[in-house]
């Protein structure tokens, strides 16, 4: 009984301990953050968005126009990756620079900005991962829902300036240097408006020249350069 009590006189007091059990709380929560941050990207494009309608029936390099983006990407895993954006830009065409006489003798055209937000998956082919001492990149394919929100420079007609959108494209990630990242991504916008062009199917309308065709909603797209930062955290000594 004495070797007893005298072993437990012996025992450094219990305000001794906190010290040493605080900092090991506090290692083990910097680990799991650590792992965590190293899944949380922040990032911004520059790009251009385009346009195809009843202005512009088929994709037309020369209707290009300036846009750009900020996002959030979180990687569970190697392979997919999760991704919100606010993106903006303008898109816009000309009548009078197409072929086609029917539009040539329309001269109709449009500009209108475009502000969205989206959510979308991104599938990585290739296990996109952070690896210190290799070359990491990969190709991926992505999906999702937005909401958009465009301004027409001019307005004819009641009509939604705002609307469900479905993003989609492909695109490719490459880790330049930790914890830099670039990417190059080209994305199509599926809408249900025929309203981006201000020439929607107005069926009480009799002029054909100031319709469009009610059976093909408006398209855009955008193609962006992008570079992101992925967040790292000192490990705990």
């Amino acid at each position: 009984m004495k070797y007893i009590f005298k072993h437990l006189n012996e025992r450094p007091p219990l305000r001794k301990c906190l010290p040493a059990v605080m900092l090991a709380g506090i290692c083990f929560f910097l680990a799991t953050a650590q792992a965590q941050a190293q899944r949380i990207e922040l990032g911004a494009g520059i790009g251009g968005f385009n346009y195809r309608g009843d202005i512009s029936p088929t994709f037309r390099l020369r209707f290009f126009k300036p846009g750009g983006s900020l996002f959030f990407r979180f990687n569970p895993n190697q392979a997919l990756s999760l991704r919100a954006e606010i993106a903006g830009g303008l898109i816009g065409a000309d009548d009078k620079k197409s072929d086609d006489p029917f539009q040539q003798v329309r001269n109709m055209s449009f500009r209108t900005t475009i502000i969205e937000g989206s959510a979308v998956a991104e599938y990585n082919f290739l296990n996109f991962q952070d690896r210190r001492f290799a070359v990491n990149w990969s190709p991926y394919v992505f999906g999702g829902l937005g909401f958009n929100k465009f301004n027409p420079n001019v307005q004819t007609g009641s009509y939604k300036t705002s609307g469900l959108v479905l993003p989609y494209g492909v695109g490719i990630k490459y880790q330049i240097r930790r914890p830099w990242n670039i990417g190059l991504e080209y994305g199509t916008r599926k809408t249900f408006t025929d309203y981006l062009d201000n020439l929607g199917g107005d069926p009480t309308s009799t002029d054909k020249l100031q319709q469009g065709d009610p059976s093909v909603k408006d398209t855009y797209f955008y193609v962006r350069l992008s570079v992101s930062y992925t967040f790292y955290k000192i490990f705990c000594p």
